[in-house]
This record gives structure tokens, sequence and C-alpha cells, in this order.
């Protein structure tokens, strides 16, 4: 998944705590062979490369994923939307090459989360759009940390963090104190913006510092992209989103970061459960009604 993993957790045997932690981070391999864009062989390859309208089978895994990012994607009136892989894949930030306006102009059409049409039943799903691309950058960390969670409660672990990139769940507290998360400062390697003393919760962040170049006109060109151009969303530095599935954080802190700082509170504001800290593109702090002030 071209990220950090970190696992912390209590356990009495050294050498059964090392085959719990190979479990765990077993399952991230899982996920990424399952749902990489990357890999020509994933089923979500196998989506992508199937002709407009044809059904794909696909495992229960990925069509709970699918599912779940298209509730997202209601939710948040489309500021979420997996099929921005429709253009997503012409960007290479490591080259720092983005595509021109006639190839972004030509494939945008092609985010619709409304064309992407899921059968409970026989548990497929098939794009009715020709050229589109799906792509579960924004929640497939999420889903694994869940997944990973899951494996340490079945060892009756009861305190433990896990961590992939910007998504990370805690189980339980550090036994007997609070954990506590760092919001990283956009614009520092070394600052935190706030740290938050937290136990028992999902926490995500998305940022414009997370994979980016910077154009030569000055543009900070990053991986967010905004489903309604095809272009990175502007107004916002970091999401943080606070929750009780990782699956949910990982999802939610892209929607707000596209929705902007006001669209994104509103959706957050409603939302049992949940809470954003945002730090807009003029370094100012915004949270939830949920939250203390800092």
């Amino acid at each position: 998944m071209t990220t950090d993993l970190s696992l912390e957790f209590w356990y009495e045997s050294a050498t059964e705590a090392e085959h719990i932690s190979q479990q765990v981070f077993a399952v991230f391999d899982r996920v990424d062979a399952q749902m990489s864009s990357h890999k020509p062989d994933s089923e979500l390859s196998r989506i992508n490369n199937a002709l407009p309208n044809a059904e794909t089978k696909i495992s229960s895994a990925l069509f709970k994923v699918l599912n779940h990012a298209i509730e997202i994607s209601k939710r948040s009136a489309g500021g979420f939307d997996i099929s921005f892989g429709s253009v997503g894949y012409l960007y290479d930030y490591r080259a720092g090459h983005r595509p021109d306006a006639q190839a972004l102009d030509a494939l945008s059409s092609r985010i619709n989360y409304r064309s992407i049409k899921l059968d409970p039943v026989r548990r497929t799903v098939r794009l009715t759009m020709s050229q589109m691309r799906l792509d579960l950058g924004g929640i497939a960390k999420g889903y694994a940390v869940d997944l990973g969670i899951e494996v340490l409660k079945t060892k009756g672990i009861k305190y433990a963090s896990l961590s992939a990139g910007g998504d990370m769940r805690l189980l339980g507290d550090k036994r007997g104190k609070p954990w506590l998360v760092a919001v990283k400062d956009p614009r520092s390697e070394q600052q935190h913006a706030v740290v938050l003393p937290l136990d028992n919760v999902a926490v995500s962040t998305s940022g414009d510092y997370e994979r980016y170049f910077i154009a030569e006109n000055g543009e900070r060109v990053h991986h967010i992209l905004s489903p309604a151009t095809g272009r990175p969303a502007k107004g916002i530095q970091s999401v943080t989103i606070i929750g009780n599935e990782a699956i949910e954080t990982d999802g939610l802190s892209t929607a707000v970061f596209v929705l902007g700082v006001h669209a994104g509170l509103k959706m957050i504001n409603k939302l049992d459960g949940i809470d954003a800290i945002i730090i807009d593109d003029k370094r100012k702090m915004h949270y939830s009604e949920g939250l203390m002030a800092p």
C-alpha cells in the first residue's frame, strides 16, 4: 500500500506476539492484493478492465468496501467518489506530471459514483460507462486497519494501536492512560498542530502534503482530487476525522477535504459519533461541535 504500518500492543509471550503481528500484517497484504488499482491481477483491476455494463463477480470483502464507499458518496453528495480513478491514473506524483486540460475534460465526466451498480444478491458490480476506473486509495487502508484490529481482538488483546499511513485505530486505552495522537502541521515535518488524548476510536487524516509535487507555476499538485473537476481540491491543507471505524473515517476525511470547511463541517455535525479537525489553506483550525475548543 506504499505506506508505513505501525502496530503496538501488549502480550505475555514475545514469540506469540510476533506471530500475531505477522497475522495482522498479512491482512494488509491480502487487502492490497484484492483492492489495488496498480496490480493487474487484483479484483479491482478485473472490474476496471471489464467491458461497460459487464457484471463482475467479486468477494464479500470487496463488495463491502464498494458498498461503504457508495454510502459515503451519497452522504457527501459526491464529495467522496471512488471513480475518481478515471482521471487519477493520469497523475504521476513522483515524476511531477499532471494531465493537460484536454485529457481531464475528456475523462472527468467518467467520475460518477451513480454509475457503479452493485447487486447484493449476485454479489456483482458493473460500471455503466466506458473508460470508468475505480480507485480505493481513499478507503481500503481504513478497511484493512479495521480487519487488523479484529485479528487482535480474537487473540484477547485489549490495548493496541494500529496505523497505516494516515489511518489509525486504537483498541482500548494505553493501559490506564489515553493514547496521545498528534495531528501533524501540514507545513512542517517536525511540528504538530494539536495533540489529542484518545482511546478506543479510529482516526484518519487526509492532507495535501502526503503525495504532491510543486508545478512550475508554484501550484501544489496533490493527490486528493475533486470529483467535480478531476483536479486537486482547494481550500484545505488537512482534515482529521475521529469515529468508530477506520473504513468510515478514511472515506470521510477525503470527503470533507473535497467539500471544504463549511460544507464539510455541516455534514460532520449531522453524524453521530463523528468529529473533525480541519486546517484550511489560511492555516486556521476549525473543529466540529463534538470537540472542545483547543
